[in-house]
This record gives C-alpha cells, structure tokens and sequence, in this order.
C-alpha cells in the first residue's frame, strides 16, 4: 500500500512538470501553426498568449472545483486524455479552420484572436486541470498546504522554463511544429494512463484511432504536396518557410517562391534562367546609376538570394555583403534556389540592426533593404530614425540607401510608407520615392523604392541605359505621401500601420 501511494505521488509530480512543459510547448507551436495564414505579428503572439492564459484560467477555476467534489486520479487522467483528443482535433482541423478564417473579412487581430481560441483554447482548458487536482491529491494537513501548493507550482514553472528552451532551441529547428503536435498528443494520452491505468473502451480506442488517423493524413498530405507542387514546409529557428513551385501570373512562367507570409512570397526566381521573378527587383540596379563607381554593397534580408546571385552576374569584381538573420534560410537557398559560393559574395547571420550598429564608418557604397517579417512589414528595429542614421554611417559619402517597401501610396495603407518618408527625410538630405507598378490605384498596396542619398547631390537626368531609363520614369512625387510621426526605437508602430496594408 506504501508502494502503491509513493507512485501515485511521484505520478503526480511527473504529471505536474510535464504539464507545464506541454503547456508552453504549444503555445510556441501555435504561433508556427497560425503564421502561415495570420503571420507572426505583434498580434498573433498576443492573441495566442492571451487566448492560452485565459484558457489556463479557466482550466484552474474548473479544476479546482472539480477537485473538490470528486478528488480521484482517474478524472484527472480522464482531463487529460480528452486534451490529447483536442490537440489531436487540432492537427486534423487546423488547415480546414484557419483557411476559413484568414479568407474572411475581419480585421487581423480578430482573425488572430479567432484562430487561436478555436485551435488553442478547448485543450489548454484541459491542461489547466493539472496542478489544481495535484494540490488537492497531494495536500495531507492544512500545515503543510503552503509547502505544498509552493512546491507543485514550482515543478510546474521548472517545467515550463524546460519545455520553452525545448520548443525554441529542438522542437522547431530539428522536429517541426506539426510533428511536435503528434508529441504532445501523445505525451497527454501517455500520462493520462499512467495516473490511471484502465481496460480499453471504445471511447478510448475512438481517440487513439483519431489520433493515428491525423498523424496519417497529415503526412499523406505533405508527401501528395511535395510531389505535385514541390512544396516543403519547413520550421527554421526563426520562421515557418514554404518552399513552392507555381506560375508567375504576370509572364506565365514557372517560378520557385519561398514565403513566411499568408499574402506575399518573399523571394521567387525563374526556374528556367534562375533571374529574379520580381519586378522590385530590379530597382536595385540603381546603384549603378547613383553611384556608378561603386565596388562594395550590403544587403540586408537575404532569404532566397534572388538579387545577390543576379549582382554578382551582372556586377563581378563587385562586393556584395549580405546580412540574413536566419541561417535556415541560407539553407533553404542552397537547396531549393540554387544559390552557390562566391569570393565576391560575404554571407552574414545576424540580425540586421545589430550588423549595422558595429559596421565601421564609410564601408559601403550603397545599402539595400530588403528584409520582411510577416505582412509586408519591415522589423521594426530596422525601420527607426536610429536605426537610419547607422545605415548613413555605414555609406560612403556619396552613398545612397534603396529601400523595398510594401505599402500604398494613399489611403490607410500607406501609414508605413508615410513614417518611413519621415523617417528618413530626418536623417537624409534627399530622398526619393519610385512606384514598382505604375497602373496600380494609389491605395492598392504595391512594392514603393525609397531611395535615400548621404549628400544633397543632383540626380542627372535621363540615362542612355534604357533599362535604367524605364526604371527612373517611375519616379513618383514624395510629397504627395501624407507622412506620419517619426519611427523611434522608442515607439515604432510598424506592424499596426502595415496591417492596414
């Protein structure tokens, strides 16, 4: 009988660690789950934190009224195996109810908000049935109650901190959030029979059945998109990157895009010349207009290296640095864009502000900005005034900046473009602005060039490139771009200005 309580008690113990650990384990796999159809915005992360906490809140309340009227480990056991059903529920419906929700017409937040207590809420629920029933199963005397509810929640929040460190540093580099899913279900299901071991039911065996069948559908489906699409779906350290092959509607022509985005890719290339299937790529070649004796280039957002293979093509001899924070990607571009080593071709992993803020004085002839988080916005610590005057530093005196930026030209979604043109009208003496599409409405949302220069030189007039030529034509009037505050590093509303977008 001795025996039988110390097991129970350490069964009690391993449920309470492992519970916190899951429970942090899928909220950080949320966020991986939602991206692909919300992104990964400010809003996402606080919709999903939100939704899981007040789930938690409710799982506690429940739980612990529960406990009261009918302490047994069996029903703590049964809490748990029905949020491995749910978590189970969420691997199958996933893709089903969140391509219903990104295709409505609600705002972001609602979309995020919506998703994630749909997908999320119903198992976190569940979950927060744990440390309530331990405390009432492990509690012996109102004498030691302090001791023991201190001691239970600290096994829970030691198993939170383990299982956060696993989901960011193992779980999504090296296994994947949809797999990491499988483990969760199935680590609930397991603790759910070792607090309670019992005969089979059809209930039971309904579950698991349930459980088995979305782990095959899940990885049928990725195997059919794979061969049909070339589609990889992979979890990198800092993003969830599809990997694609479809047609570029504008030319008709095979294309290879790779997109963390529910709206936009964010690198493509032909797969019959591997040039660049962007047109905002070929702003860029400016440099050769504004500075054209330059020799050394930084790049700050590499992610499929589209522009930098076609400048070493185009420019060799010429130096080109690229700043890519997510060495994932650069993996991903070796493998799937063909990207290869080249002496005149310096690859850098770090976050781009961090590069810019130890870059010697003078370094560069031009930097170009093309780095992209989720929803056509630019990380914010690349966006502010301080951000702007590190990247004058870094230029030449005759440097110039080239700046892709995903915004409208009036209307609320051009909030972005409008405190960006402050922004760096701040720092710069003369700034100009190029529209990529030019039939596109003023309020449609289109790639716009933000071209900074480091001196007040006069910018010459047509150019016998034609290429060059037809690119200058595009110019559009800055000042009729209403602008908003300056970004700061203390206050840079990016994401909310780009949601409008």
């Amino acid at each position: 009988m001795e025996i039988r309580k110390r097991l129970a008690s350490a069964s009690l113990d391993i449920t309470v660690f492992l519970g916190g650990a899951l429970v942090m384990i899928y909220e950080i796999i949320g966020s991986r789950v939602l991206s692909p159809y919300v992104g990964t915005s400010t809003y996402t992360w606080t919709s999903l934190i939100g939704v899981i906490l007040g789930a938690l809140a409710v799982g506690y309340r429940l739980g612990g009224a529960w406990a009261d009227r009918n302490p047994r480990q069996s029903v703590l056991a049964g809490a748990l195996f029905a949020s491995g059903a749910l978590v189970t529920g969420t691997i199958l419906l996933k893709d089903m109810i969140l391509t219903a929700v990104s295709s409505s017409g609600m705002p972001l937040e609602l979309k995020a908000l919506i998703a994630a207590l749909f997908l999320f809420a119903p198992a976190a629920v569940l979950m927060g049935f744990i440390v309530p029933y331990a405390v009432k199963l492990k509690t012996l005397s109102l004498e030691s109650a302090g001791t023991t509810v201190g001691r239970l929640y600290a096994l829970s929040t030691v198993g939170s901190i383990i299982g956060t460190f696993a989901a960011g540093f193992v779980l999504i580099p090296f296994v994947g959030s949809t797999r990491t899913l499988y483990g969760v279900a199935a680590l609930l299901f397991l603790l759910s029979a070792v607090l309670a071991p019992f005969a089979s039911s059809r209930l039971i065996a309904a579950a698991v059945t349930l459980f088995l069948f979305g782990v095959a559908f899940n990885e049928a489906g990725a195997i059919i998109l794979r061969s049909n699409a070339n589609l990889y779906d992979v979890d990198t350290q800092y993003s969830r990157v599809r990997v694609f092959d479809t047609i570029q509607p504008r030319t008709g022509r095979r294309i290879r895009a790779m997109a963390i985005d529910p709206y936009i890719y964010q690198s493509s290339m032909y797969l019959d010349d591997e040039r660049p299937a962007s047109e905002y790529h070929s702003f860029y070649h400016l440099v050769s207009r504004f500075v054209p004796d330059f020799r050394n280039v930084l790049m700050i957002g590499g992610a499929g290296y589209s522009f930098p293979k076609e400048y070493l093509d185009s420019y060799p001899g010429r130096k080109i640095d690229v700043v890519e924070i997510d060495p994932g990607m650069t993996a991903l571009a070796r493998t799937h864009f063909r990207l290869r080593d080249d002496p005149d071709l310096k690859i850098i992993h770090d976050d781009g502000r961090v590069f810019l803020n130890r870059t010697p004085e003078g370094a560069y002839d031009a930097v170009l900005m093309d780095a992209f988080s989720t929803l056509f916005s630019v990380p914010h610590q690349l966006t502010t005034v301080e951000a702007a005057r590190e990247i004058k530093r870094s230029l030449k005196t005759r440097g110039v900046v080239i700046f892709n930026i995903g915004a409208a030209l009036k209307g609320d979604a051009s909030m972005f473009l409008g405190a960006e043109l402050a922004t760096y009208r701040k720092v710069f003496p003369k700034v100009l602005l190029f529209r990529v599409d030019p039939a596109k409405p003023e309020k449609s949302v289109q790639n716009v060039i933000l071209v900074a220069f480091k001196s007040a030189v006069a910018v010459k007039g047509n150019s016998s490139d034609e290429s060059i030529r037809r690119l200058l034509e595009k110019e559009y009037d800055a000042d009729r771009v209403r602008e908003f505050p300056v970004l700061t590093d203390d206050l840079a509303p990016v994401e909310y200005y780009s949601s409008f977008a």
